[in-house]
């Protein structure tokens, strides 16, 4: 695996630095600014970083934690991006607004965790309503190509700035951008219930997900071939196949008749 991995790590994050930079810019011709979701994990922390050098009087940072499970420190986190980078931001307290919901509804963790998703993005999109701005999305090529992301949750954005890049990429992107090392070791959640750990959800690290992604997409190489290469386990890569079969329907428009 370590061979597959270097070949997805090794790249010019300051080149890639400038894509980006360059891809946002072409965007805001249409639109006054960008708001995006902060959570305090590396996805959004990345996006904050790129926003405050090039956009940041006309960027917006919501930070939406729900206090009945998100933990204490990633908000923390979140708010010392924001002081750190001078950002403009507003800090929501979701729990209200999810109780509200969970009052009148049949109790379900994944369905209401979902809810949690689909209520950050109507801020957004309020936000970007109010100040004209477009949606920032923060999904990585590896979330958004197994779909582990809410659809019209944080699946909803108008631009998706990282979505080429694998996350083991976006954390050497970090590492270029001077983001704390704490936040960059971080285990990825999306924190729609508590104790929510991507890895754990999904059965696998995300080093493993990106190989087999690589491998299957970029380097079209058979499932056999792909274990040959990775020793990755032949049912990992079986389901990492799945999930990105299965989730297909989240990255497409809605079938018209």
């Amino acid at each position: 695996m370590e061979k597959i991995l270097n070949e997805i790590i090794t790249q010019n994050y300051s080149q890639i630095e400038n894509y980006i930079e360059t891809f946002l810019r072409k965007q805001i011709d249409n639109s006054s600014g960008f708001v995006f979701g902060l959570s305090g994990g590396i996805d959004s922390a990345v996006i904050a970083h790129i926003c405050s050098k090039s956009f940041k009087k006309n960027s917006i940072a919501l930070i939406m934690p729900d206090s009945k499970i998100s933990p204490k420190q990633e908000t923390e986190d979140a708010l010392r991006i924001v002081d750190y980078l001078g950002i403009d931001y507003k800090l929501i307290d979701i729990s209200m607004i999810h109780a509200q919901f969970a009052n009148i509804l049949e109790p379900n963790q994944r369905a209401l965790g979902n809810l949690r998703a689909r209520i950050r993005a109507n801020l957004l999109y309020y936000y970007a309503n109010l100040r004209k701005y477009l949606v920032l999305g923060s999904s990585d090529k590896s979330e958004f190509l197994i779909g582990y992301f809410t659809k019209f949750g944080d699946g909803s954005a108008d631009v998706l700035p990282i979505a080429s890049l694998y996350k083991t990429q976006v954390r050497h992107l970090a590492k270029h951008l001077q983001i704390n090392e704490s936040i960059i070791s971080k285990k990825s959640s999306p924190h729609l219930w508590s104790g929510h750990l991507a890895e754990d959800e999904i059965g696998a690290s995300y080093e493993e997900i990106d190989c087999v992604l690589y491998c299957l997409l970029d380097k079209k190489m058979s499932l056999e071939r792909i274990h040959q290469e990775t020793s990755i386990s032949n049912e990992k890569i079986m389901k990492i196949q799945q999930l990105y079969k299965n989730s297909e329907h989240k990255r497409i428009m809605p079938k018209g008749l």
